[in-house]
């Protein structure tokens, strides 16, 4: 990317440049974060493993 640079193009300094990539990847982070639950019938079917498990001990 650095030869897309215009010549007139004022340059961040290495400090900007990592501040800027860290907030952008935490703002990703908290878009693309996976719903914590688990689809109604995975949570049905663990459920009911659960239930067999504590009937076998």
């Amino acid at each position: 990317m650095a030869g897309v640079l215009a010549n007139d193009s004022e340059q961040i300094d290495r400090r900007t440049s990592r501040s800027i990539c860290d907030a952008v990847g935490e703002r990703l982070q908290q878009s693309i974060r996976p719903d914590p639950r688990l689809p109604t019938h995975l949570e049905q079917l663990l459920n009911e493993l659960r239930k067999r498990d504590l009937d076998t001990h």
